[in-house]
């Protein structure tokens, strides 16, 4: 069977994209493409929790959070005026903007959103409670690519 031009077009590109050794994430801007996670904010925010991608809420979201570092879910967070200002202009330039987080969530908290939930109806309440989860927020106990800002499906395992 002969592969469409269009697929080996792709195939090309991910070769390309992994031989250059930038870090690629599936994180997707909201047409779709791919985006690097910048340094600073993987250095910054993973140093606590996953990166979170910042297509995943709204730019008002986010733009609370950055605005609240000091009290950021009942941990001080603070940051320089220098390095907030460059995560906040990065993160804003990549809220999304798209149908699933057209609505802000309560609490700006990316596991309380419309998407999140439809995304994760099949867990059950006891998986939250296993000591290996702790909570929704605890991307990494399931995805096993978060840490690459890889939430795919073909990379999850649920603990038991």
């Amino acid at each position: 069977m002969t592969l469409p031009p269009s697929v080996h077009f792709v195939r090309l590109l991910v070769a390309i994209v992994a031989a250059s050794g930038i870090p690629h994430a599936a994180m997707a801007d909201n047409n779709g493409r791919a985006i690097p996670l910048l340094p600073l904010y993987k250095q910054e925010c993973a140093a606590c929790h996953v990166a979170y991608p910042p297509t995943l809420m709204p730019a008002a979201s986010w733009t609370r959070i950055m605005a609240n570092l000091p009290k950021h879910f009942g941990t001080d967070a603070s940051l320089d005026p220098a390095t907030t200002k460059d995560l906040s202009g990065w993160i804003h330039s990549h809220a999304g903007t798209y149908k699933r987080v057209s609505e802000e969530p309560p609490h700006d908290r990316i596991t309380r959103t419309k998407w999140f939930d439809h995304k994760h109806r099949e867990v059950s309440a006891a998986t939250w409670k296993l000591a290996s989860v702790k909570s929704a927020a605890n991307c990494g106990a399931c995805h096993t690519q978060a840490d690459n800002g890889d939430f795919s499906e073909r990379n999850i395992r649920t603990p038991r």
